[in-house]
């Protein structure tokens, strides 16, 4: 499933209209920069955990096709183009900030109500990917930056091509992208020859406008703050941005990034090694949806934990927790509460129920004193307990009852 468009409405293929990429998110060392909207596309299932891909300097978002079949089986996937570049508009504004990109991103989240979302981008792409982590930490599920950097060298380095492409074309860059982008030669396969037509295809100017992002671009001293699960794939032979230091200043800044450097690749490592970069992709994803899902039922575990046993009970219990129960407690927020008392298939009335009997059952008669008042908490009578207790005598045995019985009362007692 896909859709194609620029207007963040699933139709159309027109150019979009100027807007304020920065409004609300910039500092005073982020300029408000007008940019069209991008171009972007939608592959994937409309339930698909949100995944967004940002291209590099020079192409278009079919710089991750290879990557798209596998990604897009259990993501949404929004590809996003540069300004002046694939299907974007050129930009008026002579040069683009690398916060400006990443607050056109968030954007793009919002516009499809995606409250949180992975990103994955690759050389300027990759760039914005910090940027979201350092200025927008909240809506980053996860981070991949691949063959990119915290500061990509010399600003007068990209104001030199910048002058050189406002002069000389796109075209002027062509001849050197074989050895910089991927081996020589590999231009000559579909992608590669269809990624030196984006090149070719790029506007001058917007062209020029990113390279301005380039030189700006200097997250070196920030890196620390990052708190985003980070991975960082660099191809080993790639001479834009080596894995040293470029690669490796970003795995060392961010506190528990994994880094994969990938044999027999350039600049452009998932378009010329497509399998080792989808295989460290997946796993960096899985992981990430993992720890996401075990933080989510933990939040809904906790919620609905305190509405059936109280605030006060579960109070007690938070503060009682010592390093050594951390970990039981993390497992029954989660697994008790968070994944069985949260399903559908029961109210919690009869899960309640069943709570009591399984209890009496086992004879596990504090667990029991403190669900019989939980039972009373979310709505049951003291002669739908009763009934209750009845029935397990019968299953459970009468020794069994008359204890619980002998609980429950004095439980009931409480709330005379």
């Amino acid at each position: 499933m896909s859709d194609e468009t620029d207007d963040g409405a699933g139709t159309g293929t027109g150019t979009g209209t100027e807007t304020d990429a920065g409004t609300g998110t910039g500092t005073a060392e982020t300029p408000q920069l007008h940019l069209p909207h991008p171009h972007f596309r939608l592959d994937g299932p409309a339930d698909g955990a949100p995944l967004i891909l940002g291209p590099s300097l020079g192409t278009s978002l079919r710089v991750w096709e290879p990557q798209l079949e596998a990604l897009a089986r259990d993501h949404r996937v929004l590809r996003w183009d540069l300004p002046g570049h694939g299907g974007s508009a050129p930009s008026a504004a002579p040069a683009v900030s690398v916060a400006a990109l990443a607050n056109q991103v968030v954007r793009l989240a919002d516009e499809q109500g995606w409250e949180r979302f992975a990103y994955a981008g690759i050389s300027l792409g990759g760039a914005v990917g910090l940027e979201l982590a350092v200025r927008h930490p909240d809506r980053l599920v996860s981070l991949a930056v691949l063959c990119s950097s915290a500061y990509f060298g010399a600003p007068d380095t990209w104001r030199d091509r910048a002058a050189s492409v406002l002069a000389e074309g796109t075209e002027s860059l062509v001849a050197s992208r074989p050895g910089v982008w991927f081996a020589p030669g590999f231009e000559r396969t579909p992608l590669g020859a269809a990624l030196v037509a984006d090149l070719r295809a790029a506007d001058d100017k917007s062209y020029a406008a990113c390279c301005s992002a380039v030189a700006g671009h200097d997250l070196r001293d920030e890196l620390a703050a990052v708190r985003v699960p980070t991975l960082v794939v660099a191809g080993r032979d790639d001479p834009a941005a080596p894995p040293s230091p470029h690669a490796r200043t970003i795995a060392d800044g961010i506190p528990g990034t994994s880094l994969t450097e990938i044999a027999g690749a350039a600049h452009l490592a998932n378009v010329e090694r497509p399998a080792p970069v989808l295989a460290a992709l997946l796993d960096h994803l899985a992981a990430t949806a993992q720890a996401v899902g075990d933080a989510t039922r933990h939040g809904a575990g906790m919620a609905v934990r305190r509405a059936v046993l109280g605030d006060e009970h579960v109070d007690r219990a938070v503060a009682r927790t010592t390093a050594f129960t951390a970990p039981f407690q993390d497992f029954i927020t989660r697994y008790a509460w968070g994944e069985i008392w949260t399903r559908p298939g029961l109210d919690r009335r009869t899960r309640s129920c069943v709570t009591l009997t399984a209890l009496v059952a086992g004879g596990h008669h504090d667990e029991l004193a403190m669900h019989v008042r939980a039972a009373v908490r979310i709505g049951l009578s003291p002669e739908e307990i009763r009934e209750v207790l009845l029935q397990s005598a019968v299953y459970c045995g009468v020794p069994a009852a008359n204890k619980a019985f002998a609980i429950a009362d004095d439980v009931l007692s409480e709330h005379a």
